[in-house]
């Protein structure tokens, strides 16, 4: 068994696994660039439903038997992902099989920046992998939407982790009809938990600096953004330090577009 959170020598000793499914959440021209050998290409805009207000909503269940049957997932599979761009994508796609039933899953820390920075090997060929018959077993336990929100406004044991910058936060940046934050939500931009000069694995007192913020583990968690892919981030992250963790998959583009949802400023 892997463990969650992997480092690129010890993926590389991996390679060789029949039971490891590799994906890669960059966009097209990295992936052809050059990718992580073995890896399958898993475009992000593939990881949602699209359909406003709520573009970040989790696809329909067709959909994502669609996918994970072309990817060849099977019960057997250790999925490991990465993106390259610090572990949005790639959180998501955590949340993502969590959702469906499978709990065999590692996250590449640093993604393929730090596969590269360590000079591994790429390929560019796309290997074919065998399709099969997935089967998704969802569960509720790791998504919430908005009547789970508005039933725990004011809970002191529920905390809602707002991932999204500090001036969408305060609602000086808006991309909604309305600005601000859930109330009561602590603002945790989700670059704040990767380390620059580690090629933006995650960083090592991240369970110190958001304790530092109020964010614990002694709380129930939501954490969301705009369309919930910085939150795929911080979701990997709290589910790394033991976090009684899900998250609000609408995020800001359904809650600050609803006429009946309530705003701080």
């Amino acid at each position: 068994m892997l463990p969650l959170v992997i480092e690129p020598q010890a993926l590389q000793d991996k390679l060789n696994d029949p039971h490891l499914l590799i994906i890669d959440l960059c966009n097209e021209q990295s992936f052809a660039t050059g990718h992580i050998p073995g890896a399958q290409s898993v475009l992000p805009q593939e990881t949602a439903a699209g359909t406003p207000p709520g573009v970040g909503k989790l696809p329909s269940d067709e959909h994502l038997k669609a996918l994970f049957s072309r990817l060849g997932l099977t019960e057997a599979s250790h999925v490991v992902v990465y993106d390259d761009e610090g572990g949005g994508w790639a959180g998501r796609m955590i949340w993502i099989l969590d959702v469906i039933g499978h709990h065999k899953y590692s996250y590449l820390n640093g993604g393929l920046l730090a596969w590269k920075a360590e000079g591994l090997p790429l390929e560019q060929m796309t290997r074919p992998v065998k399709a099969s018959d997935a089967k998704l077993f969802k569960s509720a336990q790791f998504t919430v939407d908005i009547p789970d929100i508005l039933a725990r406004i004011g809970d002191d044991n529920f905390l809602v982790w707002d991932a999204r910058s500090p001036a969408e936060y305060r609602g000086e940046k808006v991309f909604a009809q309305k600005g601000g934050h859930i109330p009561g939500a602590i603002n945790c931009e989700w670059t704040n938990l990767m380390d620059q000069k580690r090629q933006l694995r995650i960083r090592e007192d991240a369970r110190e600096y958001l304790a530092s913020l109020g964010i614990t583990r002694d709380k129930h968690i939501i954490t969301h953004c705009q369309t919930h892919h910085r939150s795929g981030f911080t979701y990997l992250v709290g589910k790394t330090l033991g976090f009684d963790i899900r998250a609000y998959h609408g995020s800001w583009s359904e809650w600050g577009n609803h006429p009946d949802t309530p705003v701080e400023i």
